[in-house]
């Protein structure tokens, strides 16, 4: 039997589109946003009691990623976009019914809209419900996951002085830690595990209202060039 579902708001993200996005929550503490509800969820009453709770799980659709016929095996970053596996033993973009979570950090409540941090959702994602986070019933010590044991090996990320200078500049007019979340980001390579860039070719992503553009100068290292105004 089919069910029908309508979100309860709509994310306002610093992350513009897919690349570049953390593959999990909480790898980019800078990165923020703000949950915006809909009516009627958009009233008081329905975030009553929030202002007790340090962080929260949100229920979300994957907007940019749904599809008519489902996956049964996709190929996961993790493993390089090479190898295949199951669709339920893993977090792909590709899912049966687009539902995605996060547990996000909940830094402010208002009636209407809920602040957050750690985020790895896209800019206009639709929330279809929010938990709260319950540390002894969610946290499972003996927990264990083979296919990803650890977070992922950061790389060191460095600046050309003036694309570091433009990041604060751009940092204080936004009052957003601006300057960590490109350095978060990008820590974790976001380019495709299968591609071994030449020195030469340039990467580029938005956050917020910004292009950020950065090159691989020598194996395991990124440089930030430059951090301009998005086109619009």
């Amino acid at each position: 039997m089919p069910y029908n579902v309508s979100p309860i708001g709509y994310v306002r993200s610093c992350f513009k589109e897919k690349f570049a996005i953390p593959r999990q929550p909480q790898l980019a503490p800078a990165a923020r946003g703000v949950l915006e509800l809909v009516a009627p969820f958009d009233q008081g009453d329905a975030v009553q009691g929030l202002e007790q709770v340090s962080h929260v799980w949100l229920l979300f659709l994957f907007h940019q990623a749904l599809e008519d016929k489902p996956r049964l095996k996709v190929r996961p970053p993790r493993l390089g976009g090479n190898k295949s596996m199951g669709v339920f033993a893993t977090r792909a973009t590709h899912r049966p019914n687009g539902i995605g979570q996060s547990v996000v950090k909940l830094e402010r409540v208002e009636a209407g809209r809920l602040w957050i941090s750690g985020i790895d959702l896209l800019d206009g994602t639709p929330v279809l419900d929010i938990k709260p986070y319950v540390p002894y019933a969610d946290i499972i010590g003996s927990a264990h996951n083979n296919i990803a044991s650890a977070a992922p090996e950061l790389i060191p990320v460095q600046w050309v002085d003036t694309a570091l200078l433009q990041a604060q500049d751009h940092a204080r007019r936004l009052a957003e830690p601006l300057v960590e979340l490109i350095e978060q980001c990008l820590a974790q390579d976001p380019r495709p595990a299968y591609q071994i860039p030449t020195p030469e070719r340039e990467y580029g992503a938005q956050f917020w209202d910004l292009d950020v553009r950065w090159h691989y100068p020598q194996s395991g290292v990124i440089k930030v060039l430059e951090v301009i105004a998005a086109k619009s």
